[in-house]
């Protein structure tokens, strides 16, 4: 039922301004019997769906820091029961409690939002919102049908490069002085990644010494029935994957957070289904190529300077549901869009890997600036 009203509210733009409006009004008059908690820190990742991304970052870098002493945790989740590892207060998000929490809190640390699609915050309070990502695909009041996004009140707004201000300035409305050049904290790992790392996870992950490992990691699409599920079928046959690649590859296939399941895929020996594995930084640091479509993910991955391939399947029906792209794909990325497993494999199978990863890197170098000590920068912005 959440779900649904999600997608009813999303698609329905009359629908979503009386919400805002009305559900910015009451939570602004209960905040006036709320007293802020100036020890208090709240921290939300991708809606309470996950205890990852930079927002766990910042907070296991505070408990186990000495800057982070003193200050009172709290967590909020879809399903709190699920994460016993957070030994830190758990609320259960979108309820009563989840809303005066905020109220409360001195500081919100999220990667998508705390507000719920509201407007509230405090002037007392400090919100930071570290994101997810560089874009690649049209985004916030860019997309057609949407003008509801007006992040001005977010203190400090995450960026990786200069190539991000023009998009979060214009499609979030983040005030320019808001923009935090610090890179993504998630991402700090992938820059200390050395071949001894690799060699750990491999280990980890069973990959035997003489393959290679794919990592399969799309995005998610828009649901087709109203909002009740939000599945992904790409068009590929698994078996003519593993009768050319076996020998060599093993296959990795990491979902979406927002997908629910990926259909007509049976797991094996040499495709392995990880995306319910809790840090994604590792199987990026373990795979040797990366598969996606639209995804950021292509963002956090040109880091490590290895050879993406662009499987965009479905690009002409993505491209006109999303509206576009924020650079021509095809140019842009070094594979140019593969838009069948045909030309995929053959990328996977003649490529010159040393080529194609000198053309990730100055992929990465036209789009991301800084990185490495995003943690550190961020929690020093956020309690300064």
């Amino acid at each position: 039922m959440k779900r649904k009203l999600e997608y009813l509210l999303k698609h329905t733009p009359w629908l979503m301004s009386f919400f805002i409006g009305v559900g910015s009004a009451v939570l602004k008059f209960i905040g006036l019997f709320v007293k802020v908690d100036d020890k208090m820190i709240l921290f939300v990742s991708f809606s309470g769906k996950q205890y990852n991304d930079s927002p766990k970052a910042i907070y296991e870098y505070m408990r186990n820091n000495k800057v982070g002493e003193g200050y009172h945790y709290v967590w909020a989740f879809e399903h709190p029961e699920d994460f016993p590892q957070v030994t830190c207060d758990k609320v259960k998000i979108d309820t009563l409690t989840y809303f005066v929490i905020t109220l409360k809190a001195k500081y919100w640390v999220t990667s998508v939002n705390i507000e719920r699609g509201l407007k509230y915050k405090k002037k007392s309070q400090i919100y930071m919102n570290t994101w997810h990502g560089p874009a690649i695909n049209l985004m916030g009041n860019a997309v057609e049908g949407r003008n509801d996004f007006n992040w001005d009140h977010i203190d400090y707004f995450c960026i990786s490069g200069r190539y991000e201000e023009p998009i979060i300035t214009r499609d979030f409305r983040v005030l320019p002085e808001n923009l935090l050049l610090s890179g993504l904290p998630r991402n700090d790992a992938l820059y200390s990644c050395t071949a001894e790392k690799k060699k750990e996870l491999r280990k980890q992950f069973g990959v035997p010494e003489n393959k290679r490992v794919i990592l399969y990691a799309p995005t998610w699409r828009e649901s087709t029935d109203g909002g009740k599920t939000c599945n992904l079928k790409p068009p590929i046959n698994l078996e003519k994957w593993e009768n050319e690649l076996s020998e060599d590859y093993i296959l990795i296939i990491r979902a979406h957070v927002n997908t629910r399941q990926m259909l007509g895929i049976q797991f094996n020996d040499f495709v392995r289904d990880e995306s319910d594995y809790p840090v994604v930084n590792d199987l990026l640091m373990v795979a040797d190529y990366l598969i996606s479509d639209y995804s950021s993910i292509i963002m956090d991955y040109c880091i490590l300077g290895r050879p993406i391939v662009c499987f965009g399947y479905d690009f002409e029906d993505y491209n006109k549901a999303r509206g576009g792209f924020y650079f021509d794909l095809d140019k842009e990325i070094p594979s140019g869009i593969c838009h069948t497993e045909d030309e995929v494999l053959k990328y996977i199978l003649n490529a010159d890997y040393d080529m194609e990863s000198q053309k990730v890197k100055a992929f990465r170098d036209r789009h991301i600036e800084v990185g490495g000590h995003a943690t550190e920068i961020c929690t020093e912005k956020l309690l300064k």
